[in-house]
């Protein structure tokens, strides 16, 4: 199995772009969805992420090698390529029938199976100090979000169906994020990210209309490229945090993306109004975000055995 490197400061850091490039990016994804469909900015997205990261790995010389190839799990691959694309698709057509803060919600599910699937097949250990921290996440979630929770289960119609889909999402992640990690046995992650990139991109090519993209405007074109530059920073940061620090840790950190997403929400409402509605957060919702950090925070700096 997957050892991580012990630079857990280097992989506090990139946790935290992850988190921050995760939060904002369902505010761009809906304005996004205005103008295109969910298969064509899907296709855009993973289309970019690979050229982009294929030009940076040929100038540094680092595309990789057949001997790496050969070495290579490939049905690890395909089943982390897979599960990335049907990620994409899920949440995205999730974001469609509901909103920003709600698919940021039930996508966290991704970051608590992540957790325990780090727990169970790596062999990571939580310390009583960091499941206590867990009972806290746990708590401040369920305040912070009760708003949205009860509108999920009282709502009907395309909004229950994008509850559900959100949900298939978070799976479909989990499962690509421990493939992920255990390829780099084999591969480092930019090269893993190349190969997903590229397979994800050819299997939305027969679905994407490409012609729509040439009719946007200046403002859903730059918030489409965006979106685009998103995906690879992001990504990049979430599979290089995986070498250096434990994926139970990791995804303490990322459960941090909801406050990230109603933060930015709030901003750009107040900015722009006529885009994004202004999101209503109740004193029990500030307590619910005080104990998501806290009990984030106590599973982050928790010494495991």
């Amino acid at each position: 199995m997957h050892q991580s490197s012990g630079r857990w400061r280097l992989g506090l850091g990139l946790s935290l772009v992850t988190v921050f490039l995760w939060g904002v990016l369902p505010l761009a994804l809906t304005v996004t969805l205005q103008v295109l469909d969910v298969y064509t900015i899907v296709w855009f997205r993973f289309l970019t992420a690979f050229l982009l990261l294929a030009i940076y790995l040929f100038v540094k010389k680092k595309l990789p090698t057949l001997a790496e190839l050969r070495a290579t799990s490939w049905q690890l691959l395909v089943v982390a390529t897979i599960f990335l694309a049907a990620n994409y698709f899920l949440f995205m057509q999730g974001l469609a029938f509901t909103a920003p803060a709600n698919a940021e919600v039930i996508i966290q599910l991704s970051s608590v199976l992540l957790s325990f699937g780090g727990l169970v097949i790596f062999h990571e250990r939580y310390t009583l100090y960091q499941w206590l921290g867990v009972g806290i996440l746990a708590s401040g979630f369920a305040l912070f979000f009760h708003a949205q929770l009860a509108t999920i289960i009282t709502a009907k119609g395309q909004y229950l169906l994008g509850s559900g889909l959100l949900v298939l999402g978070a799976v479909a992640w989990a499962i690509y994020a421990l493939s992920q990690k255990q390829l780099l046995q084999s591969l480092s992650s930019a090269k893993i990210m190349l190969i997903i990139y590229g397979g994800c991109a050819l299997l939305f090519t027969p679905l994407a209309k490409i012609n729509t993209i040439f009719t946007l405007d200046n403002f859903h074109f730059t918030t489409l490229v965006f979106c685009a530059f998103n995906t690879l920073i992001a990504y990049g940061a979430f599979a290089e945090s995986l070498e250096h620090w434990q994926a139970s840790r990791v995804s303490a950190v990322i459960a941090l993306a909801p406050i990230i997403t109603l933060f930015s929400g709030w901003l750009m409402s107040a900015i722009a109004p006529n885009i994004i509605s202004h999101e209503q957060i109740s004193l029990l919702g500030i307590l619910g975000a005080f104990l998501v950090v806290l009990g984030s925070i106590s599973i982050t700096l928790g010494k495991a055995h």
